[in-house]
């Protein structure tokens, strides 16, 4: 992260196509020194671009912390704060998605700030993946030393759950809909 967000939020939205026009509502509704992970991968390349620099803008008013789904060399071009990447690879900073210990054994390794630690429950975003669930998701978390941010069937309700299991935080996309 840069030095103007020393520290890591532990709230964060995660972007989706299907947000649509809310997601800058979304944005609004998040606290100052939350995140945003700005994926929109099914978005042609230059309106992400686009998009991605609207929701730049958006965020630096508002106090936000944006990490670009992407590798890290991208996410310096683009301006991001950081990256986020399913398969991180060293040297890293940002965050790495994980689903099992294999992947965050791969997260440590790679120099990832923190984890995204997904599904923690049934999710709409990929509704054939097996939940973690409670005492698995708990366990995972045990398993190392870096900040695990819950993520999967989300909302305030779960987040706080997870966060009494030992996450960070939590991330959600439909949660910030409103």
């Amino acid at each position: 992260m840069h030095a103007r967000h020393p520290e890591l939020p532990r709230l964060w939205l995660m972007t989706d196509e299907r947000q649509g026009d809310g997601l800058f509502a979304a944005i609004r509704r998040l606290p100052p020194g939350s995140g945003i992970i700005f994926r929109h991968k099914g978005t042609a390349g230059k309106q992400r671009r686009v998009l991605f620099e609207r929701v730049k803008r958006l965020a630096r008013r508002r106090g936000l912390v944006v990490l670009l789904a992407a590798g890290p060399a991208k996410a310096r071009r683009w301006g991001a704060d950081g990256a986020h990447h399913r398969r991180p690879g060293p040297p890293r900073y940002g965050t790495a998605a994980a689903h099992d210990l294999h992947e965050i054994r791969a997260a440590e390794r790679s120099g990832a700030m923190a984890i995204l630690l997904s599904p923690l429950h049934p999710t709409r975003s990929h509704p054939h993946a097996p939940a973690l669930g409670r005492m698995r998701f708990a366990a995972l978390v045990r398993s190392t030393g870096l900040p695990v941010i819950a993520l999967g069937g989300i909302d305030a309700k779960r987040g706080a759950m997870a966060m009494r299991a030992g996450a960070w935080g939590w991330a959600a996309i439909d949660a910030w809909g409103g």
